[in-house]
């Protein structure tokens, strides 16, 4: 199920996580080459994808209990 992203935080190990719509979270690293996410770097970077929809797996997994 697609979800907006409305804000990132940083885990306890200083990872960026983006904090989506439906309260669940995603993490959103950028450890090339295996994910290539190098916007999630900069702060403006983070805002340009405030409202971009991504799959949330957590909304996934409930939909098949």
């Amino acid at each position: 199920m697609q979800q907006a992203i409305i804000g990132f935080h940083l885990d306890e190990e200083q990872h960026w996580v983006a904090d989506l719509a439906c309260g669940h979270t995603q993490h959103v690293r950028h450890t090339p080459p295996w994910q290539n996410r190098p916007w999630v770097m900069t702060e403006q970077g983070r805002q340009e994808k405030l409202g971009m929809m991504l799959e949330c797996k957590k909304c996934n997994e409930e939909n098949f209990e």
